[in-house]
């Protein structure tokens, strides 16, 4: 099982000036503030520095590029979804049978991405070091430890992998728009998927 400990998006911050915070934190708000006006997909560095009135050199060397942007963005949520799942109440956090922590984790998971689908789509969209980087990985490692605890013999690092490609922002904004489904139904149909897998692999010790 992962330990309690808190696994950051981007890493640990190096201290800043306060010039340099201030700059961080206007490129994070007109960035957000762009992504509300015009969409994600309309997200440019060399705009958000124009209109942040800060050097497009500054934002590049904050951020790397746009990928390094959005997840700065989605920062602050995550690591109020990191805190839900590893310490809060059950059965999103400790405490419940961990087949009933899968299901709570995968339905907060749902609302999680489509909160921001717009950001993880960005995300998903990007190189495979973005794609499964992050959120990813700290989602993934959680997951794997749930399965590994309610199904000792299964490849829970497999399964988990399979359980979160259903879970992701492309899939889900496919499947609203193109199946008409729900946010409540794709929920539904996750949790039934990992429930029948879980069943599936007790049956077979």
């Amino acid at each position: 099982m992962c330990g309690r400990r808190l696994l950051p998006v981007v890493g640990q911050p190096q201290p800043e000036r306060a010039d340099a915070a201030r700059n961080r934190q206007k490129i994070i708000e007109v960035a957000a503030r762009m992504i509300a006006e015009h969409g994600a997909d309309e997200l440019s560095l060399d705009e958000v520095a124009r209109v942040a009135g800060v050097g497009v050199g500054t934002v590049y060397r904050r951020f790397g590029d746009r990928g390094g942007l959005v997840y700065a963005l989605i920062d602050e949520q995550e690591r109020r979804f990191q805190t839900a799942f590893f310490s809060g109440p059950p059965p999103l956090g400790p405490g419940a049978p961990a087949a009933e922590r899968i299901t709570a984790f995968l339905y907060a998971l749902v609302d999680r991405i489509v909160a921001q689908q717009g950001l993880f789509l960005l995300l998903d969209k990007g190189d495979k070091a973005q794609r499964f980087g992050g959120p990813y990985q700290v989602h993934h490692v959680h997951l794997a430890g749930l399965i590994a605890q309610a199904c000792p013999r299964a490849d829970a690092t497999y399964l988990a992998d399979a359980l979160l490609a259903q879970a992701n922002a492309c899939l889900i904004a496919f499947q609203q728009e193109q199946r008409a489904m729900t946010h409540e139904q794709i929920k539904a149909r996750l949790a039934w998927l990992a429930e029948t897998v879980i069943r599936g692999q007790e049956q077979g010790r």
